[in-house]
């Protein structure tokens, strides 16, 4: 018996495609200790939505993470960033980011966006360093810039990293 192969595209199908939190990962990187130690560790996505529109550029992406979700496998560490001090978590429960504006580059894109953060928001871009669409799913990978100063997170100057890299990896269906 023949098995039917699934048409993998590098642009998908226009329309509206529900992330899977399951199989995405929102993970990070800083530095502590003025900048002596590296942390790493993930952050959970709560839900999200991607709209691939025509032309492309108008594209738009929802995706909102769980503030109380921050995990760098160092409990003390994890409960702190999740405090008043931080994220203040059981406030402002929800880390939101609308992108609404892709741009096309040599080997991917740039997808401009609004993150907001314990109720403020600034200007963060993704880059986008891969999508796939396979049948009714769609991959893409990104990486970003977050500086925690932008949202009045300043808790321990020096001592916690300013800047967060972020790595996206999505996976979302039609």
């Amino acid at each position: 018996m023949e098995r039917a192969q699934t048409q993998r595209q590098d642009v998908p199908r226009s329309g509206t495609y529900t992330v899977d939190t399951e199989a995405s990962a929102v993970r990070f990187r800083t530095r502590a200790v003025f900048g002596l130690f590296p942390v790493r560790g993930t952050f959970t996505l709560a839900r999200g939505s991607v709209v691939v529109a025509e032309p492309a550029e108008a594209s738009t992406v929802d995706a909102v993470i769980r503030a109380d979700s921050f995990d760098s496998g160092l409990g003390r560490r994890d409960d702190h960033v999740r405090s008043g001090d931080y994220l203040d978590a059981a406030r402002h429960p929800e880390i939101v980011f609308r992108g609404t504006g892709l741009r096309r580059t040599g080997g991917g894109g740039v997808l401009h966006g609004r993150l907001t953060v314990r109720g403020a928001g600034a200007p963060v871009d993704v880059e986008i360093t891969e999508v796939v669409a396979e049948g009714r799913w769609l991959t893409a990978r990104g990486t970003a810039t977050v500086d925690r100063y932008a949202f009045g997170v300043t808790k321990a100057r020096g001592m916690t990293g300013r800047r967060l890299q972020i790595d996206l990896a999505i996976r979302a269906s039609r």
